[in-house]
């Protein structure tokens, strides 16, 4: 069968708007707009693996301000560049959650989303029909948990204090486990709130908040006011990891594998760039992306994992059972209504594409 993209009407920047609300930033950017147009006409950008002719039609990829891959493949325009009849819409998402809400709603194909809110779309109620595509980054220090006073040194300190996090996100997650640990039982020890990164940052200086468990890089941005006195590292330590992992529909999976095989070889691309001799040239494109300095990035790098095609196909084997217990702990929560059976996580994993990446 011919590899070939669901065709759709281009979105215009008012329909983007309009149809979109989940999004922050909806249209294609002018620097994608110019990557498309230098890649139509053999310019500029170049396509770092083979193009792919065939794929045709339109595709609306999700994306989160994290240092990472993607984003590297975002600010070159090589989506563009290697898949030069496909018209690409890039929509802007806060949390995982709202992308959950989107592949709900059908508004957004493939997008940025941590293996939380991945595990909340594969259960029940939600009963999501999406598949892990590829694994961004297992998360270490790049998610911790900062606080503002000083005479803060552990989380029993917190007790009687006021948490932020993202809810539904792997922050929130590693913060459910964190607490667990330390015998603090949220709603009567601690207060926990639901904030975004960009909200978590905007009431920061106030009162409302007294520590945030968030990523990069509004959690560097927090330390300039705050110390970190846990993280994400030691709760994959204890044995519940937590990754950022790309998720796409089923139906846009399987009608387009050939776009998927571009798309994947050209994230095992990145990641060798962001993770060998080229990272600091890579680090400034991610710079771009996340409005910050190559430096900065550099340094947020080191709080994530960034796994090649070659050692995603072990983590992939392993990650249903790490879904299945992670909605586990999560029913205990009340963040999902049911576990699913393991088959259902196995199902979620779609390996065809990063076999080949990896070949």
């Amino acid at each position: 069968m011919k590899n070939r993209l669901t065709r759709r009407a281009p979105l215009t920047a008012l329909t983007c708007a309009l149809v979109l609300p989940l999004a922050l930033a909806g249209c294609t950017t002018a620097r994608e707009a110019e990557a498309r147009a230098n890649a139509n006409n053999g310019s500029a950008v170049q396509c770092p693996v083979e193009v792919n002719q065939s794929a045709t039609g339109a595709v609306r990829l999700g994306w989160q301000a994290i240092p990472g891959a993607n984003l590297l493949v975002k600010d070159k325009g090589w989506i563009e560049a290697c898949l030069p009849n496909v018209t690409v819409t890039w929509i802007k998402f806060d949390s995982g959650a709202d992308v959950v809400q989107g592949f709900g709603s059908g508004s957004v194909d493939l997008s940025t989303l941590g293996s939380s809110p991945a595990t909340k779309a594969l259960s029940a109620p939600l009963n999501v029909d999406m598949q892990v595509v590829w694994i961004d980054d297992v998360i270490g220090a790049a998610e911790s948990l900062v606080v503002k006073d000083p005479e803060v040194k552990k989380l029993a300190d917190l007790r009687g204090k006021t948490i932020a996090v993202p809810f539904s996100s792997t922050s929130h997650f590693s913060l459910l486990m964190a607490l667990q640990a330390a015998n603090l039982t949220p709603g009567t020890d601690v207060k926990l709130i639901n904030l975004s990164p960009d909200k978590i940052l905007a009431a920061w200086s106030g009162r409302e908040v007294d520590a945030a468990w968030v990523w990069d890089p509004v959690l560097s941005e927090l330390t300039e006011h705050g110390h970190i006195i846990t993280g994400s590292q030691e709760t994959a330590a204890q044995g519940k990891p937590t990754f950022d992992l790309e998720g796409a529909t089923r139906s846009f999976v399987s009608a387009n594998p050939g776009f998927m095989d571009t798309w994947t070889a050209l994230q095992d691309h990145a990641v060798g760039l962001l993770t060998g001799s080229e990272q600091a040239s890579a680090a400034q494109s991610v710079a771009v992306q996340l409005g910050s300095t190559p430096e900065a990035v550099r340094s947020q790098l080191k709080g994530y994992t960034y796994p090649r095609a070659t050692e995603q196909l072990k983590l992939l084997a392993a990650l249903p059972g790490q879904l299945k217990a992670t909605a586990e702990f999560l029913a205990t929560q009340g963040e999902v209504a049911a576990v699913s059976d393991l088959s259902a996580y196995q199902a979620g994993v779609y390996q065809t594409s990063i076999k080949k990446a990896a070949k």
